[in-house]
C-alpha cells in the first residue's frame, strides 16, 4: 500500500445522488487529459488512451459540487479481457481511504465517552497488548495518535492475501505470527515524536475498537458509520458476497495481468479492507463537511468532526489530521487520501468550505496518474481555483509508448528536459518505469536502451543500475548484468536483490 496524502447539529435529510442534468457527461473515454510536447508537435492524451496504455480496465468517478454528488459514471469494464461495463454501483477496493472511515468510526466511540483520544490504549485492550519497551516508558501509545501517524508504530503498509491461501487471525498479524504475510507491529519510536505513516497502527485501533463495542469490526463500522452515512454500495468484509463478487472489477498489474483469484484479501480490515464506490466515498466525504459546519450529525458531532480535521501532527511536508491527509496543495479546508492496494487504486478529496471533491477509483496498478490528471480537468471544469500537483512524467512517457512509440517516449523526455522539466514531476523513477514496461514485453533491447539512459541521468542511482543489470540478466548478458549489479551495491551496500542476484550470475560462470 502507498502512503496517501502524498478527513450535527440538526437531523437533516442524507445527501443524494444528483446527476448533471447535461447532454455530455462532464469526462470520459474521449476526454482530453494531458497535451504535451513530442516530436514538435502537440500530442493529446485522452482518457482512453491512458487507461488502456497504463493498463487500467475500468474507472469510475464522482463529482461533488456545493456538496451534492453533480455526476457520477463509470468508464470502461470491469477487466482487461471481457468483463462487464463499470456503473456508479460497482464495488472497488478503496484500500488506504479504509483509514479516515475507520478513524470516523473510533470517533464515533469517542464521541459516545466509551474511548478517550489521549489514554493509554493497553488500559482498554483486552485481547491483545502493546508490548512495552523504552520507547513507551514515558509517552504512551494513544488512539489521537494511532489515528493521526503519531504513534511511533511500524509496518506501512500490508500485501494482502491470493484467494485460498491461509487466513491470520487478528493476534497473528499483531505479533508477525504464521499464516501472517507481515512484520509484528510494534511501537519502533517514542510516541508522539514523529510523523511516520503507519497501516499497522490501524491494525491497533482495530482491536481497540473490537474490545471496546464487542462487535465483529465489519459490523461495527456497517452499523455506526457506512449505515449512517448512506453507503449503500460500501463494506469492509473482507470477502465479498457471491453478487457483489460478480459485480466487482478484477485487479489488473501494469503489465495489464489480473490477480488471481480477481483481487487480493486484507484480513486486516480497518486499514484497508473497504470495498465501496467513489459515489458512496463522496456522500462520507459530504457529511464529514457538513458535520464540521454542524449542518448535519448522521455519523459523529460538529465538535468531533472538527477535531477529525484539525492538524495533529506535521512533519517531512505532511499535515495529518484523525485519519485525512490535511495537505494537499490545496486550501486550508481541504481534506484528502489515496489508496492502493494491488490492482487497485483511488482517490478522494473534499473541500469543507467550498463543497467542492472528487472522488474517483480505479482496477489498475497504474492509475495513479489517471487519477490526478482526471482531478486537474474536473477542477478547471467546476472552477475549483486550487493548485494541483504537476503531471508525473513516468506517465506521459508510458503512454506516449503506447499510444506512439517507443522513439517518440524519449523524445518527450528530452523535450521535457530541455525545458528543465517545466511543468512536470520526474525523477530516477521516470525512466525506470518506461523500462520496465519494454522489459515486461520481453524486449530486452529496448529495455537496456531506457535503463542505460536512466544510468546516463542518474549515475549515483543504485537502482538505475539494478534496474539495468536485470535487463541484462534478461537478455543472458552475464557480464554487463554483474558490472551494472556491482556498481549498484557499491552505491548501495544494503542492496539485498543485487547481491542475491550477483551470487546466481557468479555461480553460473562457474559452471560454465
Amino acid at each position: 500500500m502507498r502512503l496517501a496524502f502524498t478527513l450535527f447539529a440538526s437531523l437533516l435529510a442524507l445527501p443524494t445522488l444528483v446527476h448533471a442534468q447535461t447532454s455530455k457527461p462532464p469526462i470520459d473515454k474521449g476526454t482530453v487529459l494531458l497535451e504535451v510536447p513530442a516530436q514538435g508537435k502537440t500530442l493529446r492524451i485522452t482518457l482512453g488512451q491512458m487507461m488502456s496504455s497504463l493498463h487500467v480496465p475500468g474507472v469510475s468517478v464522482a463529482v461533488i459540487d456545493d456538496y451534492r454528488i453533480t455526476w457520477a459514471g463509470g468508464i470502461g469494464t470491469t477487466r482487461e479481457q471481457g468483463g462487464t461495463p463499470i456503473t456508479t454501483e460497482t464495488p472497488f477496493q478503496a484500500a488506504s481511504i479504509s483509514k479516515p472511515v475507520t478513524a470516523a468510526g473510533a470517533l464515533w466511540l469517542v464521541s459516545q465517552g466509551k474511548l478517550d483520544l489521549d489514554q493509554d490504549v493497553n488500559e482498554r485492550l483486552v485481547q491483545w497488548k502493546v508490548p512495552a519497551n523504552d520507547l513507551t516508558k514515558t509517552q504512551k501509545v494513544t488512539l489521537r495518535r494511532l489515528l493521526s501517524h503519531n504513534a511511533g508504530v511500524n509496518v506501512h503498509g500490508f500485501a494482502g492475501y491470493e484467494a485460498g491461501k491461509p487466513m491470520p487471525t487478528l493476534r497473528q498479524m499483531l505479533d508477525g505470527e504464521a499464516p501472517s504475510n507481515s512484520p509484528a507491529i510494534r511501537v519502533t519510536a517514542t510516541p508522539g515524536t514523529l510523523c511516520r505513516y503507519s497501516g499497522g497502527g490501524f491494525v491497533i485501533a482495530r482491536a481497540l475498537m473490537e474490545d471496546v463495542s464487542k462487535q465483529p469490526f465489519d459490523e461495527f463500522m456497517q452499523q455506526h458509520v457506512l449505515t449512517p452515512a448512506g453507503m449503500k454500495h460500501s463494506t469492509f468484509r473482507m470477502e465479498l458476497s457471491p453478487a457483489d463478487a460478480a459485480r466487482a472489477p478484477t485487479g489488473t498489474s501494469v503489465a495489464g495481468k489480473s490477480l488471481p483469484g480477481q483481487y487480493h484479501r486484507y484480513p486486516e480490515m480497518a486499514p484497508d479492507s473497504l470495498w465501496t464506490t467513489p459515489s458512496d466515498l463522496a456522500l462520507f466525504a459530504i457529511e464529514i463537511a457538513r458535520s464540521a459546519q454542524g449542518k448535519s450529525n448522521h455519523v459523529l458531532p460538529q465538535a468531533m468532526v472538527q477535531e477529525m480535521l484539525k492538524p495533529q501532527c506535521e512533519g517531512d511536508g505532511d499535515r495529518i489530521g484523525l485519519g485525512f491527509g490535511l495537505r494537499w496543495e490545496q486550501t486550508r479546508g481541504t481534506f484528502a487520501h489515496n489508496g492502493g492496494n494491488d490492482g487497485f487504486q483511488s482517490t478522494l478529496m473534499m473541500d469543507a468550505n467550498t463543497g467542492k471533491g472528487l472522488a474517483v477509483m480505479g482496477n489498475g496498478d497504474g492509475f495513479s496518474g489517471i487519477g490526478e490528471a482526471v482531478m486537474r480537468v474536473i477542477g478547471e471544469r467546476y472552477g475549483w481555483h486550487a493548485t494541483f500537483r504537476d503531471p508525473d512524467l513516468g506517465d506521459i512517457v508510458l503512454v506516449i509508448a503506447g499510444v506512439k512509440d517507443l522513439d517518440a517516449a524519449l523524445g518527450a523526455y528530452r523535450q521535457a528536459k530541455a525545458s528543465g522539466f517545466k511543468g512536470y514531476r520526474h525523477g530516477p523513477g521516470t525512466l525506470n518505469t518506461l523500462g520496465y514496461q519494454q522489459l515486461m514485453r520481453k524486449d530486452t533491447a529496448s529495455a537496456i536502451r531506457v535503463f542505460a539512459m536512466n544510468v546516463a541521468e542518474f549515475p549515483k542511482d543504485a537502482n538505475a543500475y539494478d534496474s539495468l543489470g536485470e535487463a541484462y540478466m534478461a537478455a543472458g548478458q552475464r557480464e554487463m548484468a554483474i558490472q551494472n549489479y556491482e556498481k549498484s551495491l557499491t552505491l548501495n551496500p544494503d542492496n539485498s536483490n543485487a547481491e542475491e542476484q550477483l551470487k546466481t550470475l557468479r555461480k553460473g560462470s562457474q559452471n560454465d
